[in-house]
């Protein structure tokens, strides 16, 4: 059975028992907002989000709605036949805005999967796409599963299964729609999605740009699998290059020393993590992970944290740290940055007023809901929002759709024209010092960028031109105090333009 919403229905959501038995956890889970009288979900919070910010705003009559509300919810349920019988798995894909195509987002594989989750998750990417100039709509899938509870082959027939329900109803496409790796996916979904895809459309010389997010030998473009984790540390870099930013969170001096707890030790997680400690010389001292947390003011080995996580399933047992069995709790602790990179609703109004942390990074999705937001905006708590930190997940799958449709790898055409016009300079200095250059330094001055060096490039400039944007709205307009609202209004001005010049 399927069910395709336009923006002028009301969504609906559907809270029965998931194919696995389950029932819909999230969909019970709604959290306080404070002085709003009411409880809000996650797409409800997307949207209070958008109002504050579109109420600064000037926009045609109209428009707002436009620009606010998902186009169209694909919602399907389709049997897969198993040895011990049938059963039934629910999907969705949102498409929330189409002013750019094709629309951006990723899939997402877990057991607490709903369409209000869908949506609000939709409207992100297309606030996030707009706001780091990606010419991308914005759109979201998930498929209600537990993929712990299957094998290998048994994900595969169901993914294939999935990915040919979104094709057949034009939810999938280079063109149209393209998906990319969530919670709960990876390279391998990707790459049996984009074989899926071959298959149906045997004539899209363009097919494998259906997906981003793919295996390398799959047209996969080299960074992308730490791309959103990357991001963050660029754009906290960028942050701390600006001295008046760093005072307002109540910080100084650089990102070196700086004490970091992060909560999810996931791909976004650990990449944040990884590239902070060891390239910018941050102190980790707390991870948290759904088994509980672990602490050190001597700051955590991060390699080695992971490898304990997937050797015995979690953080409890590390060895010379502090555990903490309630993990939650360690949100609260003493830090200077406080990165939550895990599931949304994670700070709420009850919690929120006990956060210590002056600057909180969200490398996850939606983990602040809008009741917490301004008990931490009324504490002077300065918030790096969701729809800028984790932009580099979408900024390099955009590169990996260009290089797709484009059929060449970055740096082909120009990589030893670089090296011979490098090594031209390097005689030219040489004859005008009398004496040769160093070969340490020859090496590093002559090579000529790769794949991965021009992928890194690429989103460092995104990131930081993007905050830049973003500050630059802050400082220009009284009525605009925090950096959310201000990401909020570059994105929608973005799109209002868009659609204003399209004159329909």
């Amino acid at each position: 059975m399927t069910d395709v919403r336009t923006k002028r229905e009301s969504p609906r959501v559907d809270h029965r028992p998931a194919a696995d038995g389950r029932t819909d956890a999230r969909a019970q889970r709604k959290e306080p907002t404070g002085g709003r009288g009411h409880n809000a979900s996650f797409l409800q919070d997307v949207n209070l989000m958008f109002d504050r910010a579109a109420a600064t705003l000037s926009l045609p009559p109209g428009l707002a709605d436009q620009i606010k509300l998902t186009n169209a919810v694909y919602q399907v349920r389709f049997p897969v036949k198993f040895r011990d019988g049938y059963r039934v798995f629910t999907g969705w894909r949102a498409t929330h805005s189409e002013h750019r195509l094709p629309a951006k987002g990723g899939i997402r594989y877990a057991p607490i999967v709903d369409q209000d989750e869908v949506e609000a998750l939709a409207a992100l990417m297309t606030f996030k796409c707009a706001l780091v100039d990606v010419p991308f709509g914005g759109s979201k899938g998930g498929l209600c599963i537990d993929p712990r509870q299957y094998d290998e082959e048994d994900m595969e027939r169901i993914t294939r299964r999935f990915a040919a329900e979104l094709i057949a109803k034009g939810f999938l496409s280079p063109a149209l729609n393209v998906p990319a790796p969530d919670m709960g996916t990876g390279a391998r979904e990707m790459a049996w999605i984009a074989d899926t895809y071959k298959d149906q459309r045997p004539g899209d010389i363009d097919a494998l740009a259906c997906v981003t997010g793919k295996p390398l030998t799959q047209g996969g473009v080299a960074g992308r699998v730490e791309a959103t984790g990357r991001g963050v540390q660029y754009a906290l870099r960028e942050i701390f290059r600006h001295r008046e930013d760093v005072k307002a969170a109540g910080l100084d001096g650089s990102l070196e020393g700086k004490r970091v707890i992060i909560q999810g030790l996931g791909n976004v997680g650990y990449h944040a993590a990884k590239f902070l400690s060891e390239e910018d010389g941050v102190l980790i001292v707390g991870i948290i992970e759904y088994d509980g947390a672990i602490m050190s003011d001597q700051g955590l080995p991060v390699e080695q944290v992971a490898a304990h996580r997937r050797e015995h399933g979690g953080v409890k047992g590390f060895p010379g740290a502090t555990y903490v069995d309630d993990g939650h709790r360690v949100l609260e602790a003493e830090c200077d940055i406080l990165i939550p990179a895990a599931l949304e609703g994670q700070i709420t109004a009850e919690n929120a007023g006990r956060i210590h942390a002056p600057l909180i990074a969200e490398a996850a999705n939606g983990p602040i809901t809008t009741a917490a937001d301004e008990i931490l905006r009324a504490a002077g708590k300065v918030m790096i929002p969701d729809v800028y930190l984790n932009a580099g997940g979408v900024v390099v799958s955009y590169f990996e759709w260009i290089k797709n449709i484009s059929h060449i790898r970055f740096g082909r055409l120009a990589r030893r024209f670089d090296e011979a016009r490098n090594e031209q300079a390097i005689e030219i200095i040489e004859q005008m010092l009398g004496k040769p250059v160093p070969a340490t330094l020859q090496d590093k001055f002559i090579r000529g960028g790769e794949e991965i060096d021009l992928i890194r490039s690429g989103l460092d400039d995104t990131m930081r031109l993007a905050y830049q944007q973003i500050r630059d709205v802050m400082h220009a307009r009284k009525e605009i105090t925090d950096l959310r609202t201000a990401a909020f209004v570059v994105a929608i001005e973005k799109v209002a333009q868009t659609y204003m010049e399209m004159g329909t």
